[in-house]
């Protein structure tokens, strides 16, 4: 029998990331501009802040999201999408047209293109 690497592998890190209900939403309210912790929580309705700082913490893990603090008093934190995120967010951008379309498209429907 082979053995899993230890390792993780890109599609492993991708269950980790997207296996969150709240990955998504925090890629896209960045995408989206929204770059402060408490302006993403008041953002992403029934997100807590110990799932948001630990969303955080993986993302930037991950090297999804990039995270810069800035010397001020009080302290100031933003996050924004590595290059590797906004691909990410493009990706999911896609399912999610292509969810639109699946639903829009009725049973039988000749113009509706296998998946």
């Amino acid at each position: 029998m082979k053995k899993i690497s230890q390792v993780p592998s890109l599609y492993t890190r991708l269950e980790e990331v997207i296996g969150c209900k709240w990955s998504v939403s925090v890629l896209c309210a960045i995408r989206s501009g929204i770059q402060r912790p408490g302006a993403l929580e008041r953002e992403i309705i029934g997100i807590s802040t110990k799932v948001l700082s630990e969303r955080l913490r993986k993302l930037t893990h991950y090297s999804l999201l990039k995270r810069e603090t800035f010397p001020e008093l009080p302290p100031r934190t933003e996050y924004a999408l590595t290059e590797a995120g906004r691909r990410l967010v493009e990706i999911i951008e896609q399912i999610q047209r292509l969810d639109i379309q699946l639903q829009d498209a009725t049973p039988g429907d000749s113009d509706a293109e296998p998946i």
